[in-house]
């Protein structure tokens, strides 16, 4: 399953949701089964890293977004992922604007998948203060652990004995 999140810069938010959630799926024992990106719905800091708020803010939870590279959406995304989360409403309305008639990614807000929060969107924290990043951390996580829960049962049924490795299908 390949999954996808994005904001509108691709340093803060999407980069923080991906750290968050390829920990979330290390830890559901999952990291063969997810492959996990983001990018950003435009250009504005493409080539470059994750903001330097977001990557300490992160850190101190045992995320490393040392390695980020910020890039933009691209048409082929939409046939190469399951899944596209964005961050909020304008930047889901602008996939799927963008999104072409062959798409075969699902395109929705991720906080769908963190009903409990009680907000759709994660905000952007790039013009606040710190607490922001913290707020952000939060949200996601909370998204991740609701997308795992569902996600779960579609990886579980997608596997059949021929597609596991020969130790797991022999035993």
């Amino acid at each position: 399953m390949r999954v996808l999140f994005v904001c509108m810069g691709n340093i803060c938010r999407s980069p923080t949701a991906a750290g968050v959630f390829r920990l979330a799926v290390e830890r559901a024992g999952l990291t063969d089964e997810v492959a996990i990106e983001s990018a950003g719905t435009h250009a504005y800091h493409e080539g470059g890293g994750a903001d330097r708020r977001a990557m300490r803010a992160a850190a101190a939870r045992g995320i490393d977004l040392s390695r980020h590279v910020a890039r933009a959406v691209e048409t082929d995304d939409f046939r190469a992922f399951d899944y596209i989360l964005a961050m909020d409403r304008d930047n889901r309305a602008h996939l799927l604007s963008v999104a072409p008639n062959d798409t075969r990614a699902t395109v929705e807000l991720f906080l769908k998948y963190a009903p409990e929060v009680g907000v759709e969107e994660v905000p952007d924290p790039y013009y606040g203060g710190g607490d922001g990043f913290d707020r952000v951390l939060d949200l996601v996580a909370a998204a991740s652990d609701g997308f795992i829960a569902q996600m779960r049962e579609k990886i579980v049924k997608r596997r059949t004995p021929e597609s596991l490795p020969p130790r797991v299908r022999d035993k």
